[in-house]
C-alpha cells in the first residue's frame, strides 16, 4: 500500500530557545561555538561568516589574545533564523540590519514557497542539541513534530534528512563521533520505546515479510530502526536483524519465509566503490528465486539495476516505496 505524509507548513517560527538551558550560563551546556561549529550547523562558509561580521556586523562573538573568534548560543541562533530567510530570497543587507525578534517575526511572515519552514528549524535544533549535548532540546524538538505531525511524517520529514546530514558531517570529521555517538543513541533510546510499546504484526502465508539488516562492517542503524518502526505503524511484518549481517546468512534467512524482501539503508558500508559488486554478488546468489532487495543510501546511488533489487538515493524515497 502507498502512504503519503502531509507536513503541515503552519509552524513557520524562527528558532527560539528562550527558556532552554542555552541561554543560562550556568547551565552546563556548551556556551561557546567555533566558527567551524557555525559553519557545520548553518551551512553557512566561515568566510561568509567572517565577511558579514566585516560588512554587517551581523554577529559579536569574543576574541582570543590570538584573534580566535568564539560564538555564543545566541550567536548561533541568529545566524540559523539569518540563514532561513536568505534561503527564503531575502537580502542580507536587510536581513543583517533585523533585531532578533524582528528575525523570528519575518520568518513566521515570509511565504514558505512549498519548503517545510517548520521541519526544517526543527533540523536546525537538532544540530544544536547535537552540539551541545542537549537531551532536553532533543525531546522538546521530537516531541513538538510528533504533536504536529505524526511519528511517521516527523521520521520523513524531519529525522532523515537530519541523519543524512550528520551522515555527512561524520564522514567529512566536522563532528566528532561523541557528537553522532550522542544522537544515535538519543534515538535508539526513542525508537525502542516505540516499537517496544507497538503490538507485532502478524503474518499470512501470502504477506511479504521484510527482513531489515545492514551488510558486513555497517554499523549506523538509525535508519533501519525507524523502518522497522514504521512497519509496526503499518501492520507490516518485519524481522529486524541489525549491524553488520554476514552476507552468506541472507539466504539462510530467506528460507524461513515463503515470501520475503530484504531491507537495508548503508552509509558507509559497502563502500561506493563496492557497491556494484555487492548488487552483482544479489543478482548472483538469488537468481532464480522470488526473493528481493531494497537497497537504499548514496553508496549505491551509481549502481547500474539488475533484476529483483530496487535502489533509493534517500531513506524518504524508500519509506515512501514500502508504505
Amino acid at each position: 500500500m502507498s502512504q503519503n505524509y502531509d507536513v503541515n507548513l503552519n509552524d513557520r517560527s524562527g528558532v527560539d530557545w528562550y527558556g532552554t538551558p542555552h541561554n543560562l550560563q550556568d547551565s552546563g551546556v556548551k556556551q561557546e561555538f567555533s566558527i567551524k561549529d557555525l559553519e557545520n550547523l548553518s551551512g553557512v562558509k566561515a568566510h561568509t561568516i567572517r565577511a558579514w561580521e566585516q560588512r554587517y556586523q551581523l554577529l559579536s562573538p569574543a576574541r582570543s589574545e590570538t584573534n580566535i573568534r568564539t560564538y555564543s548560543g545566541d550567536d548561533l541562533k541568529r545566524l540559523l533564523n539569518v540563514s532561513l530567510l536568505l534561503e527564503r530570497g531575502r537580502k542580507i543587507s536587510k536581513v543583517a540590519a533585523m533585531s532578533d525578534s524582528q528575525l523570528a517575526q519575518a520568518i513566521t511572515d515570509a511565504p514558505v514557497a512549498g519548503e517545510a519552514g517548520g521541519e526544517l528549524v526543527a533540523q536546525q535544533k537538532l544540530k544544536v542539541s547535537m552540539m551541545s549535548y542537549d537531551e532536553q532540546m532533543f525531546r522538546d524538538t521530537i516531541d513538538d513534530c510528533i504533536a504536529r505531525l505524526g511519528f511517521g511524517a516527523t521520521v520523513v520529514s524531519v529525522c532523515l534528512p537530519f541523519l543524512a546530514d550528520v551522515g555527512v558531517l561524520w564522514l567529512t570529521n566536522a563532528i566528532c563521533p561523541a557528537n553522532e555517538h550522542f544522537m544515535s543513541n538519543l534515538f535508539r533510546q526513542m525508537l525502542f520505546a516505540q516499537i517496544h510499546g507497538a503490538d507485532i504484526p502478524g503474518a499470512n502465508e501470502d504477506d511479504t515479510v521484510l527482513v531489515l539488516y545492514l551488510p558486513e562492517r555497517e554499523i549506523h542503524d538509525i535508519s533501519l530502526l525507524f523502518l522497522h518502526q514504521l512497519c509496526r505503524e503499518h501492520g507490516r511484518k518485519s524481522v529486524l536483524l541489525g549491524q553488520s549481517v554476514p552476507f552468506d546468512d541472507l539466504p539462510g534467512v530467506a528460507a524461513q519465509f515463503p515470501n520475503v524482501a530484504f531491507v537495508t539503508y548503508c552509509t558507509t558500508s559497502p563502500a561506493e566503490h563496492q557497491a556494484q559488486a555487492y548488487v552483482d554478488r544479489i543478482a548472483r546468489t538469488f537468481a532464480g528465486s522470488d526473493v528481493t532487495f531494497h537497497l537504499a543510501g548514496s553508496v549505491f546511488s551509481e549502481v547500474n539495476p539488475v533484476p529483483g533489487v530496487t535502489v533509493d538515493a534517500t531513506g524518504g524515497d524508500l519509506v515512501q516505496r514500502l508504505f
